[in-house]
């Protein structure tokens, strides 16, 4: 799921952010048929996938890919989070957060949040509530911005800047007009209760928004529901929470494993923290893939070149294909045979390697599958989105902009 961005520094244009059902194709969820009138697979899915067991480490938690909390996920990564009233023990563990490359900081369903959990208020400059509304290309996320305590395995942050996505206090009840035009109410996605943005960037604007108004990113509210555009100080912003982790904070490191033809019930892989930090999270053989001023990667497709990006808020691989027949209703591609194709990943320091990738058919997927070999088309032809699929079998390494690692300086990615 990929933020729109506002920021100078790591700027991504054509970013794609999809949370698409099976059932929105004929596959997974309850009911649907397929793009030729026929019943999707009452089949079971494939047996779940994981990686071999690894000795337990403080910095590592399960990557879960499974259909979320309401049966409509696919390709979507999951983890737990603890999060606790600012320096208190009062804290609950929130699960079903989607981990997410292409968006940074966390944001809570308000929903996933009781009443003993009201978590302080950060304000704006002016002293009103501070809100937000979060751009993804898809759409945006709306909420309050507050503080909390984050806690991710055996990793902690204190004092976060989170967003509660769909906050119902009445100061937040007014969606201002410049975030609405941006496109659908997104708010978390489907069978998620919340995302966990660990891409590049520390804070979701960064020097955009505390220089001026007009990203429309941030906003000052007023009890009576008025909000207006706000400058926001970095320290009030959506903050990605690995940046504020005491050790291990310099990125991060996703390993899934292999997905068979045919997809999978559930895959279940691994989230790191650290880059070099760590036995287990050591580049090894993995190539560093540096982004160019845009934030993105050099993508030749079919004799075209165009920007991409890496993403596991993607639950496809997403690149306009007019060759490729579409499910009925869009989005995902559905192939009569599964395809076998690949594309060229070039980074701004010159590495290269052709990455191959899969097509299958997902009107023909059983409504039980979690994790499969998805592509589809979002109608941007200048895009290039490896989303979950992309992870399957392998580790992919992110560096947070001006981090140090053992093997230079974030931004990059890695794998």
């Amino acid at each position: 799921m990929n933020m729109r961005a506002v920021t100078t520094s790591i700027a991504r244009v054509g970013a794609f952010a999809i949370v698409l059902a099976l059932a929105a194709c004929g596959g997974g969820g309850s009911g649907g048929s397929s793009p030729n009138g026929s019943s999707a697979s009452s089949a079971p899915a494939g047996p779940a996938v994981s990686l071999p067991a690894s000795p337990p480490a403080r910095n590592a938690v399960a990557l879960v890919a499974d259909q979320g909390i309401d049966g409509t996920a696919v390709n979507t990564p999951f983890v737990d989070v603890v999060v606790c009233m600012p320096g208190s023990s009062t804290c609950r563990t929130i699960d079903h957060v989607m981990v997410d490359t292409g968006s940074y900081g966390l944001r809570l369903a308000a929903s996933a949040l009781d009443a003993q959990m009201t978590l302080p208020t950060v304000t704006a400059p002016n002293g009103a509530p501070l809100a937000e509304c979060a751009g993804f290309v898809s759409g945006f996320a709306w909420g309050s911005v507050r503080k909390a305590d984050v806690q991710i395995g055996g990793e902690s942050a204190v004092g976060v800047a989170v967003q509660v996505v769909d906050d119902r206090n009445p100061e937040f009840s007014t969606i201002p007009s410049p975030c609405t035009a941006t496109g659908p109410n997104m708010s978390v996605g489907n069978g998620a209760k919340g995302i966990l943005g660990v891409g590049f960037q520390r804070q979701d604007c960064g020097a955009a928004c505390t220089n001026s108004t007009a990203p429309n990113v941030y906003y000052a509210c007023s009890g009576n529901g008025s909000c207006a555009s706000s400058l926001a100080p970095l320290s009030s912003q959506v903050t990605n929470p690995v940046a504020l982790f005491a050790t291990d904070n310099n990125g991060v490191a996703i390993s899934m494993p292999q997905v068979p033809p045919g997809g999978a019930s559930k895959a279940t892989g691994l989230l790191v923290f650290g880059i070099g930090t760590a036995a287990n999270n050591q580049l090894g053989s993995a190539q560093q893939y540096t982004p160019n001023a845009k934030g993105n990667l050099s993508i030749a497709y079919k004799g075209s070149t165009v920007d991409g990006f890496i993403d596991s808020g993607s639950n496809g691989i997403f690149v306009h294909d007019a060759s490729i027949p579409s499910c009925a209703g869009g989005g995902f591609y559905c192939p009569p045979t599964p395809l076998a194709l690949s594309a060229t990943v070039t980074g701004a320091n010159g590495a290269t390697k052709e990455i191959p990738f899969q097509v299958e058919n997902v009107a023909m997927l059983p409504r039980s599958t979690a994790a499969a070999h998805l592509a589809g088309d979002l109608g941007l032809s200048s895009s290039f989105d490896w989303g979950l699929p992309f992870f399957f079998g392998r580790t992919v390494f992110v560096a947070i902009q001006g981090a140090s690692t053992p093997w230079g300086v974030g931004p990059y990615w890695a794998f």
